[in-house]
């Protein structure tokens, strides 16, 4: 019986896992997952997430994963050699990092014999294949969406029946055994809740933070405990139950994390650089010290500040503060993107940097949108909007439990606003506001 590696990495899944089925049809199968000092020093809290999801998928092979340490170009190639596997099988992978690495280590494999398959990917249709009737990729986001569904995807496959090969050492790594919500089988859980529950109205009720109605699947879909094709796969199913507002808002969703999987693949080094080239001379300030107030959730705009304290306390922040506590950053206190950016990446348990970056350049202006530079995120409006009784606000500024409904969002109109302690805004918005469009428009006649 002839033996191959599976080596996991943004897929830690037994179903719907294409290489592993291709992994499974080669006889007894070595699991293993790298942890790769590179990947781990910017990991931030998602180190002890991502331990968490690996003890439980050891459990799920019968204790068969093997966790080792290093440069996956090295590990790997030598794991190959000690157990005779003539072929690694992965999900192909699409980062910039992660395709200089998969390209390292093939080299490597190839010089000993072996050879690296990549079978599947982490998204629905694999970043690249997206192209318009030129040829080329696609640069607003709808046009992506529309083409990206006509494009369509396989159905997910089944789990295999896999032979795991037992007895190969690992490293002894230390961490937590287990997280409430972690693994697939969790994830899997989690999405059967959100179908009978809150699919139903997601199209409208999905910005709206107080009711947290959303699928809450962006972490596992970080880890690759689901793959997005089995959540199409049973939208698709319910189109005739729900209305299908929802499900396309939902799939929308969707679709923009693989856009920007997709960006990224063409433009790696929109990274951490803007993906407009010619939106480079807009003036930024850096005060250290309102960067930190931002950061911890001490701005004086209530909203802002709720959702900056949900990403310290919970490693995940809605995505509509995602946007307004981003726009805050960088219109009203005129700070450059990757700052915020990487204080996100610090601590979202989801933190991916295709959508993570792309999503900020979005806010910024200096990313993927038609019109960008205008959109100015008033979040005090923002919060009456999308969390109109101030429950939000209460749950994470406790200064401001004080204050009944709407409110919370707007202290300094009420005599006992600030009776508990919150901080006075920073800043004046609408000045701001102002100054942000004047920087803008200084750019654009430099230009």
């Amino acid at each position: 019986m002839s033996t191959s590696i599976m080596w996991f990495r943004r897929d830690l899944r037994l179903a719907d896992n294409p290489a592993l089925c291709a992994a499974a049809g080669s006889g007894e199968v070595v699991p293993v997952f790298v942890l790769d000092p590179h990947l781990l020093a910017s990991a931030g809290r998602r180190r002890q997430r991502l331990l968490a999801s690996l003890a439980v998928l050891r459990a799920e092979t019968g204790g068969a994963l093997v966790i080792r340490s290093g440069d996956p170009t090295e590990v790997i190639p030598a794991l190959a050699a000690e157990v005779g596997a003539d072929e690694v099988h992965v999900s192909a992978e699409t980062t910039p990092y992660g395709r200089r690495r998969d390209d390292a280590a093939a080299q490597r494999l190839a010089e000993s014999g072996s050879r690296l398959v990549a079978t599947g990917s982490p998204y629905a249709v694999t970043p690249g294949r997206i192209q318009s009737q030129e040829g080329r990729p696609y640069r607003v986001f709808t046009p992506f969406a529309r083409e990206w569904r006509s494009h369509g995807w396989r159905r997910p496959m089944p789990r295999p029946d896999v032979i795991w090969a037992t007895g190969v050492a690992g490293d002894r790594v230390t961490g937590p055994t287990h997280l409430p919500g972690v693994g697939e089988a969790a994830a899997l859980k989690r999405w059967s809740e959100f179908l009978e529950q809150d699919l139903a109205g997601y199209g409208d009720r999905r910005d709206r933070p107080d009711l947290d109605r959303t699928s809450r699947l962006s972490i596992a879909l970080k880890y690759g405990e689901v793959h997005p094709r089995t959540l199409l796969a049973d939208l698709d199913r319910r189109r005739d139950q729900v209305d299908p507002a929802s499900i396309d808002r939902f799939e929308a969703e969707l679709a923009w994390r693989e856009f920007y999987a997709d960006v990224l693949w063409h433009s790696p080094r929109s990274r951490w650089r803007d993906w407009r080239e010619d939106r480079g001379q807009v003036r930024y300030d850096h005060d250290p010290e309102l960067i930190d107030t931002w950061r911890h959730g001490r701005t004086g705009f209530p909203f802002v500040d709720a959702g900056m304290r949900q990403l310290l306390s919970q490693g995940w922040m809605h995505n509509r503060l995602r946007m307004v506590c981003a726009s805050f950053l960088v219109k009203d206190l005129h700070v450059w993107w990757p700052h915020g950016a990487r204080h996100f990446l610090e601590h979202l348990l989801d933190g991916d940097v295709a959508s993570n970056n792309h999503g900020w350049q979005w806010v910024a202006g200096t990313g993927t949108d038609a019109a960008p530079y205008f959109r100015v995120f008033n979040p005090v409006t923002q919060g009456l909007r999308f969390d109109p009784e101030g429950e939000f606000v209460r749950r994470w500024v406790p200064e401001l439990r004080h204050l009944p409904g709407a409110a919370a969002h707007e202290p300094w109109r009420h005599p006992d606003g600030y009776a508990r302690e919150y901080p006075p805004r920073i800043v004046d918005h609408g000045v701001e506001r102002e100054e942000a469009l004047a920087r803008w428009a200084d750019q654009g006649s430099a230009a």
